[in-house]
């Protein structure tokens, strides 16, 4: 205990004097408040109740029994079941409270000094008769369980314009072209053509790269599994006593998972020590396997639009004008205005609606079921962003668009989420491995959440267990916010001049080279280049610098994209150990933290 816990006081409980401090320590510890609870109702059910439906019993209504906690519980308002979703409640209502702080008292008519207390038994006996219904929802008011926007398909169609519109548009261009120039007296319309300006009419080989934009073949280069095959060193044979422990250690291993793992270890270390260099592909043409790619004079003031090839999952999300603002307004509402509902602390049966009956089944196996209300807005889709630091206790890699289970704030979700780094910047470099060292930013799709919440990031194992990975905290709902992922292609000086240097094993094809010539070089002792003309057919390439080069130095051309999360969202996450029905049952799964 004192290894796990190193700032908390070890208490021995041997004699009663021990007891005596034990309870002391307990009745002086402070609850900690979270915000993201304080601000919404939450009930941790005491009992549930399954009604199935007419048409399916499979689905029916759910009674939870329980206390309001947090804030007031308004019945049009969303419920989110933990680990199950979004449901909406039809009715709430006030039975007798089975657990009350003052016990009715009933005095007996034949002895005016005899009283009886009412038992917790009694109370829940006698709750039918004293139903109450406090509020029913109202269809009007009541929060609507869309999630996602229903994109059009034709919306981004461009009808053929009408003769006024072409005749529009044909005097819009004549007035454009119309420019004024000082000309000799006495000179024509024609003649005038002819002169040119002052500035002259230039025209820069980088406007060749601002056309590349085409469909996106593969993000990660595609690995050869029939590479080399690893020398099997010889080794000096001797007979040796067989080991039974051996043999039984030996059926506990996953050859297959082992492999996996060696082979996550081995790329992880590769980008430590090569962060974001690929190979160039020789069966396919670098023109075609970076078509997707551009190159960026400063990754840092180069301009980049967010709405620029956006993907169809963006037709099915939420954006706030102004986020900050909107969630400014929602807090001051809860703050300020009076809500019509159950009060905290009233003990309450929730009528919730279309819920699937293995949600009671759940709760009977001893699982608790919490449930939270939903601020408006929260039930929608969009993209969330969350920094994350590394937790100590597990070193495993974890590379990006993996698979992994979320608690964020009330949520519990699994996601397939992309890693960058936590600048300051408009751009934000793409991860691929989740590091140790700093923290990053995690982004996923998933349901609006407002900040703050808090942020924990579990792997499940093989035995299905979870290992807690990661800690943090929301960062915003942000779908704009643009992770740039970036390849490093390298290449080798061949011949080396003064300012000049012949480059190759960049490129293999001229085509190649003539394709990529606008895009800026860099060395990795510092220099800056261009490329300035093929030699060959072969990639071979004649580069300028800003100084001479060494012979050991690297040539190195930077390439960047836009990267987008997958669409893996899964509320419901199944919990990592079967529970077991005890005196006092735990409101948090049990974690393996190793």
């Amino acid at each position: 205990v004192e290894k796990r816990f190193p700032d908390d006081k070890f208490l021995l409980l041997d004699t009663h004097q021990e007891a005596g401090m034990l309870l002391r320590q307990l009745a002086n510890q402070k609850q900690r408040h979270l915000a993201f609870r304080d601000r919404r109702a939450y009930l941790l059910a005491h009992a549930a109740d399954f009604v199935p439906g007419e048409e399916n019993n499979l689905v029916g209504t759910l009674k939870i029994s329980g206390y309001v906690r947090g804030q007031t519980l308004n019945v049009n308002s969303l419920l989110h079941i933990i680990g199950h979703g979004d449901f909406q409640m039809k009715q709430i209502d006030a039975p007798m409270d089975p657990f009350p702080l003052h016990p009715r008292v009933i005095k007996s008519r034949k002895d005016p000094g005899m009283a009886m207390e009412i038992c917790a038994m009694d109370a829940v006996a006698d709750m039918e008769e004293d139903v109450k219904v406090l509020m029913k929802a109202d269809p009007d008011k009541q929060e609507s369980l869309q999630t996602e926007v229903i994109p059009d398909p034709m919306e981004g169609e461009q009808t053929w314009p009408t003769e006024e519109e072409l005749s529009e548009a044909n005097d819009f261009l004549k007035e454009r072209s119309k420019v004024v120039k000082k000309v000799p007296k006495g000179t024509s319309s024609y003649q005038a053509e002819w002169i040119l300006d002052e500035d002259g009419a230039s025209g820069g080989e980088g406007d060749e790269y601002d056309d590349i934009e085409q469909e996106d073949f593969m993000e990660e280069e595609s690995q050869d599994e029939s590479s080399e095959k690893e020398e099997e060193e010889e080794y000096e044979t001797m007979t040796i006593g067989e080991s039974v422990r051996d043999d039984l250690y030996d059926e506990k291993v996953d050859e297959e998972a082992e492999e996996k793992m060696l082979e996550k270890y081995k790329q992880e270390r590769m980008e430590e020590m090569f962060p974001d260099e690929v190979d160039t592909p020789r069966d396919v043409a670098a023109r075609i396997r970076f078509q997707k790619y551009r190159g960026l004079k400063s990754f840092r003031t180069s301009p980049w639009d967010p709405k620029e090839n956006l993907p169809q999952d963006y037709a099915r999300i939420f954006q706030f004008q102004n986020f900050t603002s909107t969630r400014r307004r929602i807090f001051k509402e809860i703050e300020e205005k009076e809500l019509e509902g159950a009060e905290v602390g009233w003990y309450v049966t929730l009528h919730v609606s279309e819920v699937p009956v293995s949600v009671v089944e759940y709760f009977k196996r001893g699982a608790p079921l919490i449930a939270f209300s939903l601020l408006p807005h929260e039930q929608k889709m969009s993209v969330l962003n969350m920094v994350v630091s590394r937790h100590p206790g597990n070193t495993e890699p974890v590379k990006a668009k993996e698979e992994l289970i979320f608690h964020c704030g009330f949520r519990r979700f699994r996601a397939s989420p992309l890693f960058s780094q936590h600048t300051a910047a408009d751009k934000h470099k793409f991860q691929r491995f989740l590091t140790a060292d700093v923290a990053l930013v995690v982004t996923v799709y998933a349901p609006i959440t407002f900040p703050p919440a808090s942020v924990l990031l579990f792997k499940q194992n093989s035995n299905g267990m979870h290992s807690l990975i990661a800690t943090g905290y929301l960062l915003s709902v942000d779908p704009d916010r643009m992770v740039i992922k970036r390849v490093v292609l390298s290449g080798h000086p061949f011949k080396i001049f003064t300012k000049m240097a012949v480059v190759r094993y960049m490129f293999f094809s001229r085509e190649d080279v003539l394709w990529f010539k606008p895009v800026e070089l860099r060395t990795k002792w510092g220099r800056r280049g261009h490329i300035k003309e093929p030699l060959g057919t072969h990639g071979h390439m004649k580069c300028s610098f800003d100084g001479k080069l060494k012979s050991q130095d690297t040539v190195l051309m930077n390439l960047y994209k836009r990267v987008f999360p997958k669409w893996t969202y899964d509320p419901y996450v199944p919990e990592p150990v079967p529970w077991v029905k005890s005196g006092i049952s735990s409101a948090l799964p049990e974690v393996d933290m190793e």
